[in-house]
């Protein structure tokens, strides 16, 4: 396995060998990103015109913001804004704010979206934006001058028909409020569809807060019926605790599922009998986010969560959480990916290897970009859905695509993650062709 692990790595440096990176984008999860996208459109044998234009963003637009701070005194930020493909529609992809942002990582998770959206068959391209920024070290003023700053930079690649952001890391629906109004005001009228993961006051939608993870808790329902287990009594571990895995675990709790382990950036809790999650919640929020002072289990780090005996794992953190140096440690079932890239190359090798199924993340947290898909659809045709009916279509689009993923990827003899990112990057090549080239 370890010898498998070395060509795998391999394999990007081979990529960025054969075809060249733009400095720029020279970023680990965007190499990562691009050697996933090699080895997929390979086993699709993908014209090479076309798989060589889909390997870089379409447009990627980078911007120096100066920000008076509350002291009068004046801090230059960086912030991004990347679209990756539009051929099959308008471009759509978070923002978030957080202090390693940069052109690189923006530019991976706009592809990974590319893909996420053609996946689920939704009428999107992918983009991302971000700004190189720790979102607590601001008090609000400060946060809404740099937003307002940062909407007003990118202003030429949002709208409705163009681009529309939604929140990520760091961002929330009061930002997303300043965007929609920074933009309006800037074309005389409100404009609610530029932007998704609003207030409901300004036409937000209904599920949007929750999507990520309902769909991460449905996706994992699905998967352990392809596997014949059954989620009530299951033991479940969730690595995150902020908006995706928060609601994950409450959503799987109230199924049936025995949550027994829950982590934050600092570490997490750890009871083999199961976790009360409603309390937890409660608790961790009373507690300034904070595990330390619980009491409802054992503490533990994030590297012990992740290789405690489970029957599946949900890293929904950060990226490159499962390596080639910990996969062979872990002792679960199922890995079912909130996060975006929790896994590397080198791990999803070693797992495949365990027989642990892997559910990748641009279908796993794809619930995200669904709702986010029906607030705009919403705002656009003025008409509002109810919980239930966002809900119920959620479920009937993710479970459908999990299943042909499923599919593909048994006919394939290949992985869940090559057999999706196959059939997403098959559904925006057939895009391109149908469009041709211009001019």
């Amino acid at each position: 396995m370890k010898e498998r692990a070395v060509e795998t790595a391999k394999e990007a440096e081979m990529s960025e060998a054969k075809h060249g990176f733009i400095p720029e984008l020279d970023h680990p999860t965007f190499r990562l990103a691009v050697a996933q996208y090699d080895r997929a459109t390979a086993a699709l044998k993908l014209d090479d015109n076309l798989r060589e234009r889909l390997r870089t963003p379409q447009r990627s637009l980078v911007v120096s913001m100066p920000i008076r701070m509350d002291d009068q005194s004046v801090k230059v930020f960086m912030g991004y804004r990347v679209q990756h493909d539009s051929a099959r529609g308008p471009s759509k992809g978070g923002i978030r704010y957080f202090p390693d942002v940069n052109l690189g990582n923006v530019a991976a998770l706009a592809m990974l979206m590319t893909w996420k959206c053609a996946l689920t068959g939704l009428p999107f391209g992918g983009a991302k934006g971000g700004v190189r920024v720790d979102p607590n070290t601001l008090s609000r003023s400060e946060l809404e001058r740099l937003t307002r700053r940062y909407a007003s930079e990118i202003f030429p690649f949002l709208g409705p028909d163009k681009d529309i952001p939604a929140p990520d890391i760091g961002t929330n629906a009061q930002i997303m409020a300043w965007i929609m109004d920074t933009y309006s005001q800037q074309v005389g009228f409100a404009v609610p569809g530029v932007v998704t993961g609003k207030p409901l006051s300004v036409g937000g939608s209904l599920g949007r807060e929750e999507a990520t993870g309902r769909g991460v808790a449905n996706i994992t329902q699905e998967a352990m019926k392809s596997c014949d287990l059954d989620l009530h009594g299951a033991s479940v571990v969730v690595q995150g605790f902020g908006n995706v895995g928060m609601a994950t675990a409450r959503i799987l709790h109230e199924a049936g599922a025995q949550i027994i382990a829950i982590s934050d950036m600092n570490g997490g809790v750890f009871n083999p009998r199961g976790l009360s999650v409603p309390e937890l919640i409660s608790a961790y929020q009373k507690q300034d986010r904070s595990f330390q002072r619980l009491g409802m289990g054992d503490m533990i780090t994030n590297e012990e969560l992740l290789t405690l005996k489970t029957t599946v794992l949900i890293p929904a953190a950060v990226s490159e959480q499962i390596t080639g140096e910990n996969a062979d440690h872990l002792q679960c079932r199922l890995v079912i990916e909130g996060a975006n890239g929790p896994t590397t190359m080198e791990a999803d090798e070693i797992l495949e290897d365990k027989g642990v199924l892997v559910v990748p993340d641009i279908l796993a947290n794809s619930g995200g970009v669904i709702v986010s898909y029906f607030e705009w659809v919403q705002d656009v045709q003025r008409f509002f859905w109810n919980q239930n009916d966002i809900n119920n279509r959620l479920h009937e689009i993710i479970t459908a695509a999990f299943y042909r993923t499923l599919a593909s990827a048994k006919e394939q003899k290949t992985s869940m993650r090559m057999a999706a990112l196959m059939n997403g990057i098959e559904e925006v090549a057939q895009a391109h062709l149908a469009r041709g080239l211009y001019p």
